[in-house]
């Protein structure tokens, strides 16, 4: 019999399959994502990422829900947007970076805000873990307050040590996020459930599950020494059986990552328990 995603987990994976450096067609990734949707397992899903550079007239996403990644200039974006709707997508929201790595992030959350505001579409605005941060987070929280659908996104990894945040250092930005009451999304390096390091490169990846759990952890009331500890954690049992215990519930803050294959977020989650693999 099939069985429904725990609301804990419910469209806790985008479809990242077309994000660099991705081979796939952006029509391939149309029908693999239709046909996952077709799956069980469609509750676990979030929208398919479309990036704006390859939005072309051909384009067909038929009744999809999708995002717009938007890899291309801010005023280029509400283009893309169109072209995105008049393909039949059904667009959930834009995300966009802000700022390059020390660069001020208020000029880009400005226009950013612009565009939520004139298309009415949550936007989720990617702000570098580096200087300005809390200031950034504080203008979405005064903007979300003004009725903006406005939220944060992270880059929690990339090709480089110094793009991987400690634990304490994450921990520290989903606490922010809980005292600003801002929900958030993040991006890179979630390659696992569990905290783990990677033997070619020998960088040491956050795990999406150890990120839920710490959001669990930070929503309840933990300090970022608390929270950090959760992310450090390297077992699985005891992330394990904090997300068992909370799986009837709405997930808290973290809204979701992007994965460039989701039956891999799905299989662990499966493996670990916490999914019954499509029976009952």
């Amino acid at each position: 019999m099939s069985t429904s995603v725990p609301p804990l987990f419910a469209g806790l994976v985008d479809d990242a399959s077309l994000l660099p450096p991705s081979p796939t067609s952006a029509a391939e990734a149309v029908a693999k994502h239709d046909e996952h949707r077709a799956g069980w397992f469609a509750g676990l899903l979030g929208p398919l990422l479309l990036p704006a550079s390859l939005i072309g007239a051909d384009l067909r996403a038929d009744d999809l829900p999708v995002a717009l990644v938007g890899d291309v200039s801010m005023g280029a974006v509400p283009v893309a947007v169109e072209k995105l709707r008049a393909a039949g997508g059904r667009v959930q929201h834009l995300e966009a970076a802000v700022a390059r790595r020390g660069e001020d992030p208020q000029p880009g959350l400005a226009d950013l805000r612009g565009l939520a505001e004139r298309d009415g579409l949550p936007v989720f605005a990617e702000i570098p873990l580096s200087w300005g941060l809390l200031g950034a987070l504080d203008t979405v929280a005064e903007a979300r307050g003004a009725g903006v659908r406005m939220a944060p996104k992270f880059r929690v990894g990339g090709l480089a040590a110094e793009l991987f945040p400690t634990p304490v250092e994450l921990a520290a930005v989903l606490c922010a996020c809980r005292d600003r009451e801002l929900p958030f999304r993040l991006a890179a390096g979630l390659r696992h459930a569990i905290r783990h390091t990677d033997p070619e490169t020998g960088f040491t990846h956050h795990g999406f599950l150890n990120v839920l759990a710490a959001s669990v952890s930070a929503t309840d009331g933990a300090e970022v020494a608390e929270v950090a500890e959760v992310l450090a954690a390297t077992h699985p049992v005891p992330l394990v059986e904090a997300c068992r215990a909370r799986r009837s519930d709405p997930r808290p803050m973290f809204v979701g990552f992007g994965a460039a294959n989701v039956v891999e977020p799905l299989t662990e989650l499966v493996r670990l328990g916490l999914i019954n693999g499509g029976y009952e």
